[in-house]
């Protein structure tokens, strides 16, 4: 708290006077006053903390679909009462059921070693009794794609690809190598394996696996998925290397339950001029199952409610509402942000009210940068409102293609403008989807940093007159 507090004080003394705005601009003087009054409000709170500490405390992992997922979104439905949001409610969402089971892998021949695996979400089980056979190893995905018909045949598909260590999601990063793990078993089922093993998508050296989810396609014969640790990897790599024939034994018995209904949860500041029309901030709720999700997305989720309640406390209403969405089932595949978009295009033909839209699911580092995705006529307003995050380290960036991060792409993607926050390097993805995604590993004066930063924004993007998609 100290830290917090020194911040705030910093903040204060550093731009006292509080950023200008054009003339001409419809992002007036006082909503930039306020704004930046949020701000510093909420570098000097421990709201953010005490958010994060809560969920992981109380509630622990939200696997979707689980008593677990039930007990964080009931979590959510009082915190978000309690905080004084005009109204709260769920919308639901129908998912599949995914039961994690157990799993264990050893290599049998030419060594004998034991190997730290964990199943890949949506995989199916081995068969009872589990399954011995050869490895055929793949430096990468792309090399598997390109394995003929049949020349696997009864082997364990094996990517040894390990992502660079960029703190972020770069080209060689977390989604090149995901690659594997999202569509490998369709290619390495397609070639005729039995089953695929990857290195784990993680930039650690510890020897605990990362899960994450992965996919099936239709007509193509599913097969279990799993994920070694990186040292194990490194290990079966050497091994790969002596030239001998490896073999490995694998046991799986995660599987699949008929659909069940999980639900999105929404909180919302109701506008004053134009309630209707909403800027939406957002996080996803769920979480896997092996750790308390802290990092992913704990951090978002208590970065969106405490942002909101920092504008709640600040004593001024926006013109337009502000909607925090805690979002389900997103490590599944983004099941919540799709259905919202199905929902509200079909059945409530409201889905352009969402006016603009943005999300956190990085983590833990701090808010360095700022990028839009609006129409031509708004972008300047809305570069105006970097003047505000200046002081605060935050540049804005000169492109304006943001589609939306995470689930939120997906509102992006059918149409929604969207602002983009990025973020400083950090050690994320030594922990992302491990059952070391625990809240010893958050930064909690960088959320606080973000928080402020996101109460700032929300409440600008609605209180100023602008259409985002012009």
């Amino acid at each position: 708290m100290k830290k917090i507090a020194m911040i705030a004080l910093g903040c204060a003394l550093g731009f006292a006077a509080g950023p200008s705005v054009a003339q001409d601009s419809a992002l007036t003087q006082d909503i930039m006053d306020h704004a930046d009054a949020l701000g510093k409000r909420a570098l000097a709170s421990s709201l953010t903390e005490d958010v994060i500490t809560s969920l992981t405390t109380e509630v622990g992992h939200r696997l979707a679909g689980t008593a677990n997922d039930k007990k964080g979104r009931d979590w959510a439905l009082a915190k978000m009462t309690a905080m004084g949001f005009d109204r709260v409610w769920e919308e639901p969402v129908t998912i599949p059921l995914w039961h994690r089971g157990t799993a264990s892998a050893r290599v049998t021949a030419p060594y004998q070693h034991n190997m730290a695996i964990v199943a890949l979400g949506n995989s199916i089980a081995t068969p009872e009794g589990g399954l011995t056979a050869e490895i055929a190893h793949f430096d990468e995905y792309k090399d598997l794609v390109a394995a003929p018909v049949g020349s696997l045949d009864g082997k364990i598909a094996y990517i040894s690809f390990r992502m660079e260590n960029t703190g972020v999601r770069g080209a060689k990063g977390y989604g090149y190598a995901g690659q594997a793990r999202r569509n490998g078993s369709v290619a390495a089922a397609k070639a005729g394996a039995s089953a695929i093993i990857i290195r784990s998508i993680g930039s650690d050296d510890n020897r605990t696996p990362h899960t994450g989810s992965m996919n099936y396609a239709e007509g193509v014969k599913q097969i279990p998925a799993g994920a070694i640790s990186n040292p194990d990897a490194d290990n079966l790599d050497r091994i790969i290397k002596s030239g001998k024939p490896v073999t490995v034994e694998l046991n799986m018995t995660s599987h699949s339950h008929d659909p069940v209904v999980t639900y999105n949860v929404l909180g919302e500041i109701t506008g004053t001029d134009d309630p209707e029309k909403a800027v939406m901030i957002g996080a996803h709720l769920d979480s896997w199952d092996l750790a308390t999700g802290a990092l992913d997305d704990g951090t978002g989720v208590s970065i969106m409610m405490s942002a909101a309640k920092h504008i709640i406390d600040g004593g001024k209403k926006p013109k337009r509402s502000i909607r925090v969405m805690l979002f389900a089932a997103e490590e599944e595949g983004l099941y919540g942000a799709h259905e919202y978009v199905r929902a509200h295009k079909e059945d409530h033909k409201d889905f352009d009210n969402t006016i603009l839209g943005a999300e956190w699911d990085s983590g833990t580092g701090r808010i360095i940068n700022f990028a839009p995705g609006v129409g031509s006529t708004s972008l300047n307003v809305v570069r105006e409102m970097g003047k505000v995050f200046a002081p605060y380290g935050v540049s804005t960036l000169m492109t304006n293609s943001a589609k939306g991060q995470s689930d939120m792409s997906a509102l992006g993607n059918a149409g929604m403008p969207a602002i983009n926050f990025g973020m400083e390097p950090t050690n994320y993805f030594d922990f992302h989807h491990t059952p070391n995604d625990t809240l010893d590993k958050v930064d909690m004066p960088a959320i606080t940093h973000n928080a402020a930063i996101y109460a700032m924004f929300a409440y600008m993007a609605a209180t100023v007159d602008v259409d985002y998609k012009k």
